[in-house]
């Protein structure tokens, strides 16, 4: 889940007020710009790192279906 400006608006056929319903109280959800770091992260390691698979999820989804809302405490 990443939010953007407009991804669910284009989803939801310019309708607003559903556009904000998929990220409304979902605690920290990830944005472009963490996806940005990740791709930086993973193409600046050294050349002998086989990077196969990576999945980028924020805390509140456990999957693609599945989305925690309110506030999240992490279990250390």
């Amino acid at each position: 889940m990443v939010k953007t400006d407009e991804f669910s608006l284009v989803r939801f056929g310019g309708d607003q007020v559903r556009a904000d319903a998929v990220y409304d109280n979902v605690a920290n959800p990830l944005h472009a710009e963490d996806v940005a770091e990740a791709i930086v992260h993973s193409i600046e390691l050294p050349g002998f790192v086989n990077l196969d698979l990576v999945t980028l999820k924020p805390l509140a989804q456990a999957a693609p279906h599945k989305v925690i809302r309110g506030t999240l405490v992490p279990k250390l």
